[in-house]
């Protein structure tokens, strides 16, 4: 059993089609499909069968991809290591954030660690809340920003580092959009424009609504922060973000109030898988950034 053959059935795997896993993989396609072949032939099984013009996992080909994948990681994860230990300042360092901290923290962040650290490189993956542990569970990122911190869980492991405000976005022309604060209530009326199910800020400003006594009503649902302002600065409704995602990127913009009644706020942690082992560049950028929002 051969390396490539590994690599090749895992992007067969991942693609579905021998085509457009030999595209990506820049080979002939009767390269991948004679690799498959052998493969096969040496486990003694099927690992693909055919579903109209794509290929799908038989189920032992299902349990052995995702040893492959393991396995495939694991090996990436230790050339790392090498090229780490011969250059600690050129690694590599994958890391996950959701959306709301892309815009202004995540790029604020990597640009000062590369004045320290000019030859690392980063590899971003944004994503949802469940998506995000996951991630950390796999392998796939070394660190992640997640919100909320995920509190007591044995599979990961952090560090809490900045608490956040939420602020009530309006119209323009709404009627409090003048005011300095509000309370929450004073929005019980109002159409609410929310994150879609699974992203962290929705049970959070959801909670929130219900302590100060209403449930929103949810006229609209969006995944990306610049897509909950735009619709609110358009008048479509109204919605709670964290200061960090109120950075403005277009001329399209929503008033902001504080909300004193309830005062909402959001954790966000940096984790970790609580049993794997930090690349040494990550764990440098890990140490670099508890003393960052130490110091902030």
């Amino acid at each position: 059993m051969e390396l490539r053959q590994l690599q090749y059935f895992l992007k067969v795997a991942q693609k579905e089609h021998v085509t457009r896993a030999a595209e990506e993989l820049h080979v002939a396609q009767s390269a991948v499909s004679r690799q498959i072949h052998q493969l096969e032939q040496e486990l003694g099984v099927d690992l693909f069968m055919q579903k109209g013009r794509n290929l799908q996992l038989t189920p032992v080909g299902q349990l052995f991809c995702k040893r492959v994948d393991s396995l495939l990681k694991e090996l990436d994860r230790s050339v790392a290591e090498v090229h780490e230990f011969l250059d600690p300042e050129r690694g590599e360092i994958r890391i996950g954030f959701p959306h709301s901290l892309g815009t202004h923290l995540i790029p604020t962040i990597v640009a000062e660690f590369r004045q320290h650290y000019p030859h690392v490189k980063f590899r971003f993956k944004q994503g949802t809340y469940p998506s995000l542990i996951k991630d950390v569970l796999s392998g796939e990122v070394d660190l992640a920003f997640i919100s909320p911190f995920p509190g007591s869980d044995e599979q990961v492991t952090g560090d809490v580092v900045m608490t956040e405000e939420l602020f009530a976005i309006l119209p323009q022309n709404h009627p409090l959009a003048g005011e300095t604060v509000i309370r929450l209530e004073q929005l019980k009326d109002e159409k609410f424009v929310l994150f879609s199910q699974g992203y962290s800020l929705r049970p959070i400003v959801w909670q929130a609504c219900m302590q100060a006594g209403f449930q929103p009503q949810i006229a609209f649902e969006g995944g990306e922060t610049d897509t909950i302002r735009g619709l609110v600065a358009a008048g479509m409704g109204v919605s709670l973000l964290p200061e960090m995602a109120l950075f403005q990127t277009n001329p399209l913009q929503p008033a902001q109030v504080r909300i004193v009644e309830p005062a909402v706020t959001r954790t966000v942690g940096l984790i970790h898988r609580t049993d794997g082992k930090l690349p040494l560049v990550a764990r440098s950028f890990r140490t670099f950034l508890l003393t960052y929002f130490r110091v902030k």
